[in-house]
């Protein structure tokens, strides 16, 4: 598989490119913003793990034009660790979020964790032809949006939806619970399994 590191510390990319061709993953670098996209365009990339303070385009400016047009897994690395950054950064559109300095035993497992996600959710938009049909016991409805958990499949009156492996899991956190309200933190804690962030205080 493939893995774009963006950073404008080239130590850092080194670094990091080593560990993961000694996982057996392709790394493919960039140093800003402009040049991931660039690689991207050129690339077929599995996953992204993107700085965000860079020259020319930020990262978080970097993940937003990604996502709007890719679904791959997206790992922010920053030396900015306030409870803000993380937050801009997930709503931003990444899927997991790691503070500099880093244990680069931590960013593989994280790694591996959001490809095995995205492997896992990669028949999202097909038509579910594995045969045996779908679980009715996983097959969500209300209104015109229907989710198949067992297949991984969303469709909005019937046409198939591409969403992220976070927002599938927050999409069926509350569609299985109807009527049932989750503050940001319970939906923190129940999709991306970690303890919440403290949320964020308005002064």
């Amino acid at each position: 598989m493939n893995i774009l590191v963006c950073d404008d510390d080239r130590e850092i990319v080194r670094a990091i490119q080593i560990y993961l061709e000694n996982e057996g993953y392709r790394a493919l670098t960039a140093c800003d913003g402009l040049e991931a996209l660039e690689v991207l365009q050129k690339e077929e990339v599995h996953l992204v793990i993107m700085d965000v303070m860079m020259p020319r385009l930020d990262g978080i400016s970097a993940v937003a034009k990604i996502r709007s047009v890719r679904n791959i897994p997206i790992i922010i690395l920053s030396a900015r660790s306030e409870n803000y950054d993380k937050i801009n950064g997930l709503n931003a559109g990444a899927d997991d979020y790691v503070t500099k300095p880093f244990d680069p035993m931590e960013l593989m497992a994280r790694v591996r964790s959001q490809l095995r996600r995205y492997t896992d959710l990669g028949s999202m938009g097909a038509s579910g032809s594995k045969g045996g049909g779908s679980d009715p016991s996983r097959v969500y409805r209300t209104g015109g949006l229907l989710l198949d958990d067992a297949q991984k499949l969303v469709t909005v009156d019937g046409e198939p939806v591409d969403l992220t492996p976070k927002e599938f899991g927050i999409l069926k956190l509350l569609i299985s619970s109807p009527g049932q309200v989750f503050s940001p933190g319970q939906i923190y804690q129940n999709v991306w399994n970690e303890e919440a962030i403290d949320d964020v205080s308005v002064k």
